[in-house]
């Protein structure tokens, strides 16, 4: 409960102290502010997914800018040498206002990564976006197969038949690509399951199917439940070590990550910047309040 409040309370508070408790989290503000991060994680071993803060938007006119500054920074991991991808939430390209000029806006971001030979993933949001970022994925799919991927979140009652449905698209030499996480928006208990335990079981049901279909997974979780559940489903089924990969939030359970990386297991870091990281912090901390441990104790032990 304190933890609840405390989470609740970070939004009324001024950016400045919040970004104190935050910065753990998030890269930074700006392009070089992502890119000495990931420079650190590659030195560690670890590969990126750079994510854009921002979602959301109520003009649809901010789309435009929202794409130009992925084409920037497309650009600028580029010619960093970065060893990773991209991730885009489609509500930052007008999903819910425009689904022609975000699908025309997101392709021209997934046409300069293809130019680059990479990725772009796009994020899963509520579950009123689910059936849109699908369609969207089908579409994006149909031309870019490898330049393409897609998010599910294992506490949705319906992911398991989306899966089944888009294995269709599936062909020898065009794997399928989705990150699986849990979920992290509230939703209610018709949509989403709601116990710890039902959603790990249903987690591994899914991750145990994308294993057997021959899909490609991201493995998103910091739960160590979860880890070991996928590394016995990995020795079970066999997959070799460039079929799946663990990905986890820039600086979350670190220790964690690196026992991952050390044990031979392709890892990648979600890095989240750029000047609306106000909202995600605080968005972040009340869907998981079990955070404010976290911070308390960097605040206790000078960050």
């Amino acid at each position: 409960m304190l933890n609840r409040f405390i989470a609740a309370t970070l939004p009324h508070l001024p950016e400045r102290l919040v970004w104190f408790f935050s910065r753990n989290y998030i890269a930074g503000e700006t392009i070089d502010a992502a890119m000495a991060v990931c420079r650190t994680l590659n030195a560690e071993g670890a590969k990126t997914t750079i994510d854009i803060l921002g979602e959301f938007i109520q003009d649809i006119r901010a789309a435009e800018k929202n794409r130009d500054a992925y084409l920037a920074l497309i650009d600028a991991s580029q010619a960093s040498g970065i060893d990773g991808n991209y991730s885009v939430k489609p509500t930052m390209f007008g999903l819910l206002i425009d689904t022609e000029a975000c699908y025309r806006h997101i392709r021209d971001i997934v046409v300069k990564a293809a130019g680059y030979a990479n990725f772009i993933r796009i994020d899963m949001e509520d579950s009123a976006c689910v059936d849109l970022e699908i369609d969207l994925f089908r579409r994006l799919h149909a031309e870019f197969p490898h330049h393409v991927g897609l998010v599910f979140q294992a506490y949705l009652r319906r992911t398991h038949d989306d899966l089944k449905a888009l294995v269709e698209l599936q062909t020898p030499q065009t794997p399928l690509n989705f990150r699986l996480c849990k979920g992290i928006y509230a939703e209610p208990p018709r949509v989403a399951f709601q116990s710890h335990d039902e959603i790990n079981a249903h987690y591994l049901e899914d991750l145990a199917f994308m294993f057997q279909r021959g899909i490609y997974p991201g493995i998103a979780t910091h739960d160590k439940a979860l880890v070991d559940g996928a590394l016995d489903l990995i020795a079970r089924h066999r997959v070799p070590s460039n079929r799946y990969e663990f990905q986890m939030l820039y600086g979350v359970t670190p220790e964690l990550r690196r026992r991952i990386i050390a044990d031979g297991h392709t890892l990648r870091v979600y890095v989240p910047y750029g000047r609306h990281w106000f909202g995600y912090a605080t968005r972040r901390l009340k869907e998981n309040p079990k955070l404010v441990n976290s911070i308390i104790k960097s605040i206790l032990i000078g960050g």
